[in-house]
């Protein structure tokens, strides 16, 4: 069934914010990297805590560090305000962020280059960190054949941007949709290609699994593919190294286990990503997605949000 066509005003407004996203780029485009990067994080760290995603921020730290002192949660707010702001900037430029810039170190290669020469195909698995643009880049640039699924923008100019974008440092994009997305995914890792997804945000009518001791639902997907493929989920996750340099880790690998009972293999898959998450979001607060309400409605309110 066709989508919907947009009413003229809609249409006109998705043109308009499109034409403000080429010309904020091509502002930054003539800036030298860190500066456009520093740019973006002092103009959100101004504008961000005006909006509700500030709201949402505050609640989610709430709930995952319930004892944490005011003083640190605002630190904390400040700081990932700044990096999304950096984010934001860095995306209009990812051409130039690539291994051989020389701004991402990469950890763990070898296990890319492992799976690029055995061409059996993995679910590489992640988070939103700090520039998660660069994942991406990495796994192309080592070789390996990667379908990387993302969710399509509501605007679709911007979303043809964007796609073209990422097109120009090698990667391809899918998003899938219903079950037709579903079946070509699992095509592409029947003909050996690897699949990338991201594996941190709500996912509606997903598992229940604890997240920061917090019930949270999970997509069960990327565990349902590895489960009918090689059976192995790859993590990978990005550090900032200050500025516009960063650090890629390619992790060890998750090896999920085939008991015969394919519930509790999903289950205890998701658990371990879950478990991955949170521990790298431990060790960097700072650098993760706190404005999407990661956890039901209930939690919000049980925290005081």
């Amino acid at each position: 069934m066709p989508d919907k066509r947009p009413s003229p005003a809609q249409d006109l407004a998705w043109r308009i914010e499109a034409l403000a996203f080429d010309l904020v780029g091509a502002l930054l485009f003539l800036l030298p990297i860190d500066a456009a990067s520093a740019l973006g994080a002092a103009v959100l760290k101004l504008i961000g805590p005006l909006t509700g995603a500030h709201k949402t921020a505050r609640g989610n730290l709430m709930i995952a560090f319930p004892d944490m002192s005011e003083a640190e949660r605002e630190r904390l707010l400040a700081a990932q305000w700044e990096n999304l702001g950096r984010l934001a900037a860095e995306f209009q430029m990812l051409g130039r962020l690539t291994p051989d810039s020389g701004r991402i170190e990469v950890v763990g290669g070898e296990r890319l280059e492992a799976i690029r020469k055995s061409e059996e195909a993995v679910v590489f698995i992640s988070g939103h960190f700090s520039n998660w643009e660069v994942m991406a880049i990495v796994i192309m640039r080592a070789g390996v054949r990667c379908q990387v699924t993302y969710r399509a923008a509501n605007n679709p100019y911007i979303d043809r941007r964007i796609i073209a974008n990422r097109a120009r440092y090698g990667v391809e994009l899918f998003a899938p949709k219903g079950e037709t997305g579903s079946r070509e995914v699992l095509e592409a890792l029947r003909r050996g290609e690897s699949v990338a997804l991201m594996n941190d945000q709500k996912f509606n009518g997903g598992l229940a699994e604890p997240f920061f001791g917090v019930l949270a639902h999970t997509a069960p997907g990327p565990t349902r593919l590895a489960l009918r493929s090689s059976g192995v989920i790859q993590p990978m996750s990005v550090q900032r190294m200050g500025g516009a340099r960063f650090r890629v880790v390619v992790h060890e690998p998750i090896v999920l286990e085939r008991s015969g009972e394919r519930g509790r293999d999903i289950k205890d898959g998701v658990r371990r990503i879950n478990a991955f998450i949170e521990e790298r979001i431990r060790e960097r607060p700072e650098e993760w997605f706190w404005v999407h309400k990661r956890w039901p409605t209930e939690a919000y309110t049980s925290f005081n949000e």
